[in-house]
């Protein structure tokens, strides 16, 4: 949480570098930034040896907490498995105690809200083997405005103690501080000294949302440090925060986190695909894994990733290693993290809106080399492959394929490892009309990949027609399967982007190794603008993507709903007519090539003058940006924007937060307009 509102609205970005598959077998990698650190230090507690996990309240109930919902969160860790998957601290967030201390100077814990007060929930978790975590703040006041624990640490640390509770989250808001580094240390290291006395071990998490780089320092005080602000239950803040963790590596160790805050999976703001990659990347950055939904709603989709203990391995491996970027390029990631037994798990990471071949090998994350491959486990499929050294996989948009390799002869009765996709993905169709997709299947093993066959569907009224064969009775290793296919839209298909699904089978030489795996893919329905010049708030968008609620039509954006935005207004102007976003943020047009200019004023909205709000505005034709508005601020107004988009077939419209995080980033593409043949 933040200082300006009690959910705060902030995420850090910057970019990171990682590695795409461009065609075939072949890399194009781009070396990643690498941050330089001294060895990272560790507060002396013994405790946090491996990253913490649990429960905390807060991302779904905000202050609605209660005694009840601990203990109801903590009987279903135990009956639902997660107990023995290893979370154990269940913590409760703001808003336990009353507005006011007692007389002599001490919390006190609501009593309708804890009637056993929090000793005697603390009793109760304790009693099912679990441990109890609590919330305060390192200002005059909490950022729900209850009080907090600057001037009042060693009573509040000993209060901690006598009640029982093993984990403290330690915020920021109404901090009083001059903003030095001094204030910060002289703060957070108060609260680390007051725990110590109390002779209790309570792990210390600091919350300062990596305001002043807290991973040069907190390890000395606490075991683990917010590296960003607050997540939030959607792709854009998902994106952005992982991005600006990545680069932390060296900073974390035993006893000492990286914490990118806390989980949204299960929460209902993004795709269950996303939510892998939540969980993916949150275990190969070694963060806590704070579970942040109603576990007694929750799906069984959710408790399959929440319960993925092939994932959470790497999250607890007791190496201690925070996965670093390989390379990148174009939205495709390969992080790799290496492994206590000498394995390395690696992600394929495809932050982009399409699906993407990304590819590295064994030799590149750091294995020995091995005549006879290595043992590939995908630890979604929870299946194991047989590979000659490539890493490989088509990873659908914002998706995750996570893979744990090593080397062991028993691999050769494994399967082949295999790469199938669709190619052709960035594809436009227009309703009423046809356009050929491929499918290719890439056999990747030591030993071939046998009766290999692959199917394709597509939505129900489409047509899908083979053009080529789509089966062959054995693939060598590095060989591919291409098929392709005849693709026809009906008329009157409403525009927007449709998943195409299918399967490949084969087996290898071993017994029980036959495998049926997706291939999939997808395809742009879409009606380039009509001639003329039109507002792009009247046209359908093939795609947007913001950092905090949806990209609004002729309003501001605002934060939460669509049209609970504001008018358009920049240095005092009133736009009737434009976009409203939050970066950061990614709108997307098919223009098939037919467009050649695009307008507008753009900015901060007033509603966040003189904020901290900081953004910059690029325009990409194709993807080669021909416009840049470089950075803006919350006092800038209105800067007018003109980009030569002659030939494109595609327009994004991105807003970055400018390097500093998107605090108050309302970015504004007033009277944003469009001029076509």
């Amino acid at each position: 949480m933040g200082p300006r509102m009690p959910i705060t609205r902030r995420i850090v970005s910057c970019v990171t570098a990682g590695a795409v598959w461009a065609g075939g077998l072949g890399l194009a990698a781009v070396t990643a930034t690498v941050v330089a650190a001294p060895e990272a230090a560790a507060v002396d507690n013994g405790l946090a040896l491996t990253p913490p996990m649990g429960f905390n309240d807060w991302n779904s109930f905000g202050c609605n907490v209660s005694e009840q919902l601990i203990e109801q969160t903590a009987d279903y860790f135990v009956s639902s498995g997660l107990k023995a998957a290893g979370y154990t601290y269940v913590n409760i967030d703001d808003c336990w105690m009353t507005h006011s201390r007692d007389a002599d100077g001490r919390l006190v814990p609501d009593p309708v809200k804890f009637p056993d007060g929090i000793k005697g929930t603390a009793d109760y978790v304790h009693a099912k083997g679990l441990k109890l975590g609590i919330y305060e703040d390192a200002g005059t006041a909490t950022c729900a405005g209850y009080p907090g624990s600057l001037g009042h640490e060693t009573t509040d640390a000993q209060s901690f103690a006598d009640w029982g509770v093993d984990y403290l989250k330690y915020d920021n808001c109404n901090n009083q501080s001059d903003g030095s580094k001094a204030d910060y240390l002289n703060r957070y290291t108060a609260m680390g000294d007051a725990l110590k006395a109390t002779g209790r071990p309570i792990v210390y998490s600091l919350c300062e949302w990596g305001d002043l780089k807290p991973w040069e320092w907190a390890g000395d005080i606490g075991n683990l440090w917010r590296t960003t602000g607050d997540i939030s239950d959607n792709w854009g803040s998902l994106k952005s925060i992982t991005d600006a963790n990545l680069p932390l590596a060296a900073y974390a160790k035993a006893g000492a986190w990286n914490d990118p805050d806390m989980l949204e999976v299960g929460n209902g703001g993004m795709t269950d695909t996303e939510y892998r990659t939540h969980f993916s990347l949150w275990s190969m950055m070694n963060a806590p894994l704070l579970i942040g939904t109603d576990l007694r709603k929750a799906t069984p989709q959710t408790m399959d990733i929440l319960l993925n203990k092939d994932v959470i391995a790497l999250d607890q491996d007791p190496l201690g290693k925070q996965a670093t970027v390989l390379s990148s390029s174009g939205g495709a990631q390969v992080v790799v993290k290496q492994l206590a037994n000498g394995d390395r798990a690696v992600a394929l990471y495809n932050e982009s809106d399409q699906p993407q071949h990304i590819a590295t090998t064994a030799k590149a994350v750091g294995l020995p080399a091995s005549a006879l491959g290595y043992r590939v486990r995908d630890l979604w499929q929870h299946r194991d492959y047989q590979s000659a050294g490539t890493l490989a996989a088509t990873v659908p948009a914002h998706g995750t394929v996570l893979l744990r390799v090593g080397k062991d002869l028993g691999a050769l009765l494994d399967p082949s490892l295999v790469d199938a996709g669709v190619t052709g993905s960035a594809l436009h169709i227009q309703p009423g009309k046809g356009a050929d997709v491929t499918t290719s299947v890439t056999a990747l093993g030591t030993l071939p990949a046998l009766q290999v066959a692959v199917k394709l569907t597509a939505p129900a009224g489409w047509t899908v027609k083979a053009k080529s064969r789509t089966s062959t009775p054995a693939l060598l290793g590095g060989s591919t399967l291409t098929t392709t296919w005849h693709i026809d839209v009906p008329a009157g298909t409403a525009t927007g982007t449709y998943p195409l699904a299918g399967t490949v089978s084969y087996r290898g030489i071993g017994p029980k190794s036959t495998v049926s795996q997706p291939v999939t893919g997808q395809i742009a329905v879409a009606v380039p603008p009509p001639a003329g010049t039109s507002y792009l708030s009247d046209l359908p968008w093939e795609s947007a993507t913001n950092g905090w609620g949806p990209v609004e039509r002729d309003t501001s954006n605002g934060e939460t709903a669509a049209g609970d935005g504001n008018p358009l207004t920049l240095g005092g102007t009133v736009y009737p007519k434009g976009l409203g976003a939050h970066a950061p943020s990614d709108i997307a047009y098919y223009t098939a090539g037919g467009c050649t200019s695009l307008t507008a004023t753009v900015g901060i909205d007033d509603e966040k003058k003189n904020s901290k709000g900081s953004v910059e505005f690029e325009v990409l034709a194709d993807g080669k940006q021909v416009a840049d508005s470089g950075i803006l601020t919350s006092t800038t107004g209105g800067h007018p924007l003109t980009a030569d988009i002659t030939g494109a077939q595609v327009v994004h419209l991105l807003v970055t937060d400018a390097g500093d995080g998107n605090d108050s980033d309302h970015a504004d593409w007033a009277a944003a307009q469009i001029t076509c043949s």
